[in-house]
């Protein structure tokens, strides 16, 4: 399966992280193929943090862990689709879902 993500090449590949139940979409964050084999491993997400250069266990020090039920492959293979039962808010705001804030009103 990982020989048919495109991953970038920087070796990572973007992952939406969606509410299974709800269908809200919670955050996006990257992925690595470590962190994704550990996501397959733990059943919880794991991402790659670009900014602290280290894997990253969603939820390991707020308890805000995101258990996944499924995750999908877009059909040019270079974004997943993480779908979770979570466990708190996915923001590190406190907010429900990163997107909480509306850029502008359509007209």
């Amino acid at each position: 399966m990982f020989d048919q993500l495109r991953w970038d090449d920087n070796g990572l590949i973007p992952a939406v992280v969606q509410d299974a139940a709800t269908k809200q979409v919670l955050m996006v964050a990257y992925m690595n193929a470590e962190s994704l084999r550990r996501t397959l491993d733990t059943g919880e997400t794991v991402f790659w943090s670009r900014s602290r250069g280290e894997l990253w266990h969603k939820g390991a020090t707020s308890g805000n862990v995101q258990r996944v039920t499924a995750i999908y492959v877009d059909c040019d293979g270079d974004t997943l689709l993480v779908l979770v039962d979570p466990a708190g808010p996915a923001c590190h705001t406190g907010e429900a879902s990163c997107f909480y804030r509306r850029l502008q009103p359509l007209p």
